[in-house]
């Protein structure tokens, strides 16, 4: 029987792309079912997005602090095989429209290879994860109808369940992403290495 594994993450993170790839490979050895949750690490990020470098010097206070703080992830992300390039993302985006599409791509057992996609997107190719014609390229990308997604993109569809699901994460004390919730038992926060998520799979059984 699977284990049910809900997610919850934001594609600006990344450090929730580690921890997918550590899933990855723990589902490698174990039957996972993996059910994606939004969460908004800027819940007040304006809907077009702001420019990553004056966004970056205003949180950590210099632009030497941002690039020190980079280049730890950045390693971190290699050792899992994973490429991230700073220097090709210009815009902090809203997610939601992100989580949108993950949304329908669950509909369609699609969601986690639209959530690689993003990823990789954002992180390695410095694309705008907050428009609607790189969403719809990811989307058909993953074996989705682009034409239907252009429309759904266009519109206000789920907007305000992506807004009460991520509420909701809060609300419940997610306060750090990744989280991944084991059979609705156990909490593993953080990109955990493979042995935490094999414990928490053990707990969650019994």
């Amino acid at each position: 029987m699977a284990i049910t594994i809900d997610v919850v993450s934001d594609f600006v993170c990344p450090w929730c792309w580690i921890g997918k790839r550590h899933l990855d490979t723990f589902a490698g050895e174990a039957d996972i079912e993996r059910r994606w949750h939004p969460y908004l690490l800027h819940p007040d990020m304006p809907e077009g997005g702001v420019d990553r470098a004056a966004f970056v010097r205003q949180k950590f206070g210099s632009d030497a602090r941002a690039k020190e703080l980079g280049a730890g992830v950045t390693a971190a992300a290699k050792g899992v095989g994973l490429d991230i390039d700073y220097s090709r993302v210009e815009r902090v985006p809203d997610t939601r429209d992100a989580h949108r599409l993950v949304r329908w791509a669950g509909g369609q057992a699609r969601a986690d290879t639209v959530a690689e996609g993003l990823f990789r997107a954002y992180f390695s190719e410095g694309r705008d994860i907050g428009d609607a014609a790189v969403l719809a390229d990811i989307g058909a990308s993953a074996g989705m109808d682009r034409a239907i997604l252009e429309g759904l993109l266009a519109g206000d569809a789920d907007r305000d369940i992506i807004d009460a699901q991520a509420d909701r994460a809060r609300s419940m004390g997610v306060s750090g992403v990744p989280t991944h919730i084991f059979a609705n038992k156990v909490a593993v926060v953080g990109a955990q290495p493979i042995e935490a998520l094999r414990q928490a799979a053990v707990l969650a059984a019994a």
